[in-house]
Parts: structure tokens; sequence; C-alpha cells
């Protein structure tokens, strides 16, 4: 039988890890998060860009790069190392985003956009021989970049490493001139590479000033649209809804939050909304100096509660001298809705999604459907009605069809072309019915015009790990995990993602992230077992038989009936090797499973301890007739 050839071709890596990430997230997992992306959508991404690089795979904290030549793999990793410096300024010294970076010239094994090979193991191996903020070369690479670029290297002899035959002879790049160069100067150095003509702001969550403090809703929308519309002005680098709402309710120095989300200004402001009118107040602040630069006070009928985003937001582009193109003007007066009860609804209706428990999706679903009523025209509640449906179906077990969701996707595409979220509920609706190139199109299509839809990223995710593709899980899940820092479900998925790679420390790290999150949500929301459901599972993967089975007996007590439950304890009862109660709760799950929910039945990581099992095969059998 004729085997395909394998491709291979000689290429330059570069292999990149967070220093001490696991303490960084054990102290902050929210803040080291939203720190790591931000100095990744600022610094480190733009950088590999720069120089060529290409980011072909995410491991949690670590990175893989390929680049054309080790002489631009290089230089990259110098700017990279001597910029982070800079960009620490101010920050204390045990919150620090530091990088290790090793670099390597290898024969490699081309495996679609992934690699594999010596030349990826051994960069690994020297990314983990580097000092904190420093780089490490493998002497291929130190003899091909020969005087090309005007850094020293210190020859560290030959060194054994984890699985090599041979000893590695290893140089490590001296960054600064001199041993004896100050901290000072270094930072000094360091900050000329951090130079951007591209201000940085952070809208932080309005207040709710109002006397009903249910009108919250409001005020979180006000600042969404106000994020949304800053955000399509190219000269702006803007921080997302997802790390500025982490900051919600809490007392803030602005001088230290600016530091922490490394961005040069501040907008902040409150709503105080009373019947037909509004009342709104935003300042925009210097991070360094806490000083307001400019402030404002509308008072509106709230009717006009559309022009004055748009004020809002051309006053912020005036302040800061960026200049607005056509296009982006035309974007931002571009409304969804002149319909002020619809937007009021659509607002409401998004709050209850967040929370994404089968009773707030019921309500979500019911308040999109009244936006649409005031104005059929509205694109995003209808993408609104598409995610509810879908989180219903796939996660609570309603009763709706594949042509349902797709329906009202292309109610939503119809109207706006360009709405991410439907584009995810799309593809969630063909993975649902196996349909897979349709699926990998949508998802595409959704995260290209948003790369932080939470629900293409999860969807996307857990599309690929019923495939077995765990690798792009891993990257779509961490990606998830980093845009909702309050969400549960991703970080969860991603450990068994890992586990499935034997990537059992990372997988643990980020099982017990999940779970620390499951156990928030099951306090704001003790109606809802799935906290319960996946937080047991993952308790039985990391060795806590006895909070294992505590937390699968307040899901089963929540939810006695409920058929995703059923499932997800058969996949605790399955790690803790209980197969006779594992096989009880299958059974039940595929007397009432629909057919096409078996494509994770089939490749779920949680089942593989049963399914040697003459039992396994007598279920899958009946489950797919």
């Amino acid at each position: 039988m004729n085997e395909e050839p394998v491709e291979r071709r000689l290429t330059a890596i570069l292999a990149a890890d967070v220093v001490g990430f696991g303490r960084l997230m054990e102290a902050n997992e929210e803040r080291t998060l939203a720190s790591l992306r931000h100095h990744r959508r600022e610094f480190f991404d733009p950088t590999l860009a720069k120089h060529g690089g290409r980011l072909f795979k995410v491991m949690g904290d670590g990175f893989l790069v390929e680049f054309s030549s080790v002489t631009s793999a290089v230089r990259c990793a110098v700017e990279i190392q001597r910029g982070m410096p800079g960009r620490n300024t101010g920050v204390p010294e045990d919150r620090q985003i530091k990088f290790r970076i090793g670099v390597n010239v290898g024969d490699l094994i081309v495996d679609g956009d992934d690699f594999h090979g010596d030349g990826v193991i051994l960069a690994t191996r020297l990314e983990g021989l580097a000092k904190p903020g420093g780089i490490a070369c493998s002497a291929t690479a130190r003899s091909q970049i020969g005087s090309n670029l005007d850094v020293k290297f210190a020859d560290q002899g030959e060194i054994a490493v984890k699985n090599a035959s041979q000893l590695l002879r290893v140089y490590f790049v001296e960054l600064f001139d001199g041993a004896s160069a100050s901290t000072s100067q270094r930072q000094s150095d360091a900050k000329v590479t951090r130079v951007s003509d591209i201000p940085s702001v952070a809208v932080l969550p309005f207040a709710n000033v109002s006397n009903e403090p249910e009108q919250e809703y409001f005020s979180d929308g006000i600042t969404e649209d106000i994020i949304t519309d800053l955000s399509k002005v190219s000269g702006l680098s803007v921080i997302s809804r997802n790390t500025v709402f982490t900051l919600k309710g809490k007392a803030l120095n602005l001088e230290e939050t600016a530091r922490n989300l490394g961005v040069a200004y501040l907008v902040e402001g409150s709503v105080r909304k009373a019947g037909n009118r509004v009342r709104i107040t935003v300042q925009l602040v210097v991070g360094a100096t806490d000083q307001p630069i400019w402030a404002e006070r509308y008072d509106r009928e709230l009717t006009d509660i559309f022009a004055v985003q748009d004020e809002i937001t051309q006053a912020v582009v005036d302040q800061l001298k960026v200049t607005l193109l056509p296009e982006e003007k035309e974007a931002i007066e571009r409304e969804q809705t002149d319909s002020t009860d619809a937007y009021n609804a659509y607002l409401r209706g998004a709050e209850f999604l967040r929370n994404r428990t089968k009773s707030s999706l019921l309500s979500a679903r019911q308040l999109f459907a009244q936006a649409v009523e005031f104005d059929p025209g509205y694109a995003r509640a209808y993408a609104g009605m598409a995610n509810c449906a879908t989180w219903l179906k796939t996660h609570h077990g309603a009763d709706i069809t594949v042509a349902e969701i797709l329906s009202i996707t292309d109610q939503a595409l119809a109207i706006d072309p360009d709405l991410a979220d439907a584009y995810a509920a799309r593809g969630a609706a063909m993975w649902i019915d196996d349909r897979r190139e349709e699926a990998i199109s949508a998802f595409e299509q959704a995260l290209s015009i948003d790369p932080d839809s939470y629900e293409a990223l999860f969807y996307s995710a857990r599309f690929f790990e019923t495939i077995g593709n765990f690798e792009s899980a891993v990257v779509h899940y961490t990606r998830a995990t980093e845009v909702r820092p309050d969400d549960y479900q991703a970080p969860l998925r991603l450990s068994e993602a890992l586990f499935s790679l034997r990537q059992l420390e990372t997988a643990t790290r980020y099982a017990q992230i999940g779970i620390k999150r499951a156990e928030e949500a099951l306090r704001q929301h003790p109606e809802n077992s799935r906290p319960a459901q996946l937080g047991a599972a993952a308790l039985a993967r990391i060795g806590e038989p006895d909070r294992a089975k505590s937390w699968l007996t307040r899901a089963m007590e929540i939810d006695p009936d409920d058929n995703h439950m059923r499932y997800n304890a058969a996949c605790t009862y399955a790690q803790l090797g209980e197969i006779d109660l594992a096989f009880e709760m299958l059974d039940l799950w595929i007397d009432k499973a629909a057919t096409n929910l078996l494509l994770w039945f089939q490749s779920d990581p949680d089942l593989e301890p049963i399914r040697g099992d003459l039992r396994y095969q007598g279920l899958l059998a009946r489950a797919v007739q």
C-alpha cells in the first residue's frame, strides 16, 4: 500500500514561554490572562509579524513560531526581550510578564499548518534552558547567524537535554552592552522599542447610578457600544469588553489600573436612566497622572441615546488627535436600530445570554424576540435569538431543530452580513448536523470578523475536540478562556483537550482554574447544575474523588432528570473507576439523546476508561440505530 510522502523542510523555530505562569495564575488568573493578552496584541504578535514570523501553535502559555531565516528569528527574539522590561515598568516584580525564548534550526515534518520533529523539540528544550527574559540558541543557529546581528553570544558549552541522545551545545544571547549595565539603563534602552504611534485606551464599565439596580444592563450596554465604536478606529488600540468588565464594581486607582492594563488613557463614566430621560457623564483620563483631559455631561431624551454614543466616540477620537477615516466614520454612525424600545430589549437579552443558564437563555430568547417585534430589521437581535437556540440545544437538550437555527441566522445575515455571532451560531448548527466543512467555514468567517467572539471560539474548539483535532481545540479554548475571564466552561474543556495531548501539568492547571470559576458560577446561580456537572468531571480527572462525588451529588439534586447531567455523571463515574454507575448513566442518556449529539460521545476523553468494555460497544450500536 502506497503511503503519502512526508513533507519536510529546513526552517528556523522560535519557542517562547511565560516565566512562572502557574504562579502568576494562582495569584490572580484574570489579571494574568488580561496582561498576557494585552502584551500579545500590542507587542508580541506584531513583533512576530514584523520579522516574518508565523505563529503556528499556542499551548496555553507557550508559543511556537516559524521563520524563513534564523537571523530574522533571533532579531525578533532580541526585540521582544529588549522591549518587555519597558512594558513592565512600574509593575511589581511578582506580577511582571516575562518570556524565555529558544531558537533552533532544524529539519521539520510538515503536517498541514502544524510542524513536528526534532527541530521543534530542541527549540522547546532551548527555551527551557534560557534565563527569564533571555534567549538560548543552538550551535546550528549561532553558526548561521555569523556576524549578521549586532549582538554577542555567550557559549554555555554542551548540555544534556531531555530525550536527546547527544549533548546540545547552547549559546545565550547577550541582550545589553556589558554585564555591568544598570537596570535603569536597560529599562531606558528597552523603552525605545516600546514607543507606539497608536494611542491605547480602555473604556471602564460605566457605573449605574440610577435608583433602580436592575438598570445595570443599560449602563453595561452603553459601555459595550462605546468600546465597539472605538474599536472600529484603526488609529486606536482598544482593550476588549471582556478584559475591562473584570474590573466592574471595584474601587479603582486609575493610575494603577492604566498600568495593569498597559494603556495610556482611560474612559470612565456613569449612567442614570429614569423614565424617558438619561444622563451620561464621561471623562477621558491620562492614565499615568490620573488627570482628565476632557469631560462632559449629557442630559438627553432616551431617544437621543445613539447620538450621545456617537458624540462620545468622536470626542475621544478628537482629544487623542486620531484621524478618523471616512469608512470608519460611516461604520460608527451606522446604527443597528433606530428604535430605543428594540435597543432596550436587546440589551436586557444580552445580559441574560451571558449567564447561559437554561432559565436565563429562555428569558434572553424572549427579549430578543421582543426586540425583533419592535424592529424587524434588527440584525443583532436575530443573532442573539440564534445563539440562545444553539446554547439551549447543545447544553440543555431543548427540542430545537438545526433548520430553525439556520433560518434565524439567515435572517440576521441577510440584514447584516458582518455579524460574527450569527456565523458562530451557524457554525454550531452545522456541527450539530455533522456538516463539517460548512461548520469550519462558518467558524472561520466569524473569527475573521471578530477574533474575540466567545461563541465562535468556544464552539469551534468544541467542534475540533469532537473530531480529534486536539491541537486546534487547545488554541481556540485558550483564547476563549482569555476573552471571558469569568467563564468556567472554556478552561474545563481546555483541560480535557490538554489531557488528551498528555500535557498533564498544564491540563491540571487549567482544570483548577475552571473549578475555581465554576465555584463562583454556582454561588451566583445555585439553580444551574452545569458548573457542578463539568467541575465534578474535572475534579475526578485531577485526583480529587471526594470533591468530585460531592459536586456530582449537587448536580443530581439540582437537575435529576436532565439528560446532559446524566452524560456528565457518566464521564465522572468513568474517571472515578465506578464503571457500573457510568454505564447506568449512559444507558439513560442514550434513551433520550439525539443521534447528532453522539459526535462528542465517541471522542470524549472522559469516557476512555470504559471504551474497552463490551457494554460500551452495545451502547454505541444502540445509539446509532
